[in-house]
């Protein structure tokens, strides 16, 4: 029963924390939905951390949320050598 409460808990936890990370958001829904542009935010050079696109897509998620945003744009994305690197802008939603 013990394993059944800490699986549930780990799962639970792992869903809050993927509501709460910044989401990719395409052109189209900046315009549509009219969101606020934050900044821009840069993966580069990272030594192999960023080595796959999900790994560039969790570290560009954690620079928008540390930023304050809640979505991002991919302007630039590419791979140098063993490194994925993107260019983003972070959005938030507009205030009403």
């Amino acid at each position: 029963m013990k394993k059944i409460i800490l699986a549930t808990s780990l799962l639970i936890s792992v869903f809050s924390f993927s509501a709460l990370a910044a989401e990719q958001v395409s052109k189209e829904e900046v315009t549509h939905f009219k969101l606020v542009k934050i900044d821009n935010i840069k993966v580069a050079e990272s030594g192999g951390k960023v080595g796959s696109p999900s790994e560039l897509h969790d570290e560009l998620s954690k620079l928008a949320d540390e930023k304050g945003g809640k979505y991002y744009h991919i302007i630039a994305a590419g791979q140098k050598g063993p490194n994925f690197e993107a260019i983003a802008t972070v959005y938030k939603d507009a205030d009403k």
